[in-house]
């Protein structure tokens, strides 16, 4: 019983954060039916400013305590929502009345070129955070001992997946985006400034991309310029799974795919565990096509 829960919160942080990266990919698509395959690598950016940040500020002294980590996760998610918006505004922008073969193209492109300038910046290797802003805390729950950092990335990962939800819902702003996603030209009708609407999308995505690069590194201690690949594809699937353009379905998705692969590398084998959550994610396909709670994207009439 202690392994399964130990997988079970294990599952639940790393699920996390596919959740919170697929709700990137889910909301971009919702609204303009575009995957953006250089989202995995702007979650790598996140990381890797976090690596930056955690190191000049520790060094310096500012970073101390919880206080210091929100300090500089506000930070990379400004800088990563400042290069989302930049992203829409070069590579996707300009060919948005061309095929989907060209944006395709183009995003294809921006991740290339992402990947490239991590590993020219930093180099090939791994980067380390830096140990004393890592919590080492083990609380006892239930008399488990669960280390206090994955309780925190549970904990985070939830608060903003729910205040997403709520911002979407109950909020103009995020009933302007729902609007856009239905219909661009009736939201335009309604005075609704879709250019605005999808620069926030390429914003908040990325945004939440970032927060999970600074939890990756700070969860395992070490990142790299290829991480974006990996995770970019976990949380793609992670977003199939649910339902795309759905964001409650990516959310589900995430978490679920999480604790697939913990509870398949626990009782099956690690080395088996990828090809555990694919398979899941075949049979969802075959079973149900459009998801577990199923694909939001509204065809016009």
């Amino acid at each position: 019983m202690e392994e399964f829960f130990q997988q079970l919160t294990n599952g639940l942080a790393v699920g996390g954060i596919y959740a919170l990266i697929a709700l990137g990919y889910t909301m971009v698509y919702g609204v303009l039916k575009l995957i953006n395959f250089a989202h995995g690598d702007l979650f790598t950016i996140g990381a890797y400013l976090g690596f930056t940040l955690f190191t000049a500020f520790g060094l310096s002294g500012w970073v101390s305590g919880p206080g210091g980590v929100l300090l500089v996760l506000v930070m990379v998610v400004g800088l990563v929502a400042l290069i989302g918006f930049l992203l829409e505004r070069v590579a996707y922008r300009p060919l948005r009345s061309s095929s989907r073969l060209s944006a395709v193209v183009s995003a294809l492109g921006a991740s290339i070129f992402f990947q490239n300038a991590v590993m020219l910046i930093y180099g090939a290797k791994f980067q380390v955070y830096p140990n004393d802003i890592r919590p080492s805390y083990v609380l006892s729950i239930m008399g488990i001992d669960v280390p206090l950092v994955r309780i925190m990335m549970i904990a985070a990962s939830l608060g903003l997946m729910l205040a997403l939800y709520w911002f979407t819902q109950r909020t103009r702003i995020g009933a302007a985006i729902r609007a856009t996603a239905i219909d661009q030209g009736a939201a335009k009708l309604m005075g609704i400034d879709v250019n605005r609407v999808i620069s926030l999308v390429f914003m908040i995505g990325p945004a939440l991309g970032g927060v999970a690069g600074v939890m990756v590194g700070l969860y395992y201690g070490q990142v790299d310029f290829t991480m974006g690949w990996v995770y970019g594809l976990k949380a793609f699937t992670a977003a199939i799974l649910g339902g795309i353009g759905n964001i409650p379905g990516a959310m589900v998705g995430g978490l679920l795919l999480g604790v697939i692969e913990a509870l398949g590398a626990a009782y099956i084998s690690i080395a088996w565990k990828d090809a555990i959550a694919f398979l899941v994610l075949i049979l969802i396909l075959i079973i149900r096509p459009t998801g577990l709670l199923g694909e939001r994207v509204a065809d016009k009439i």
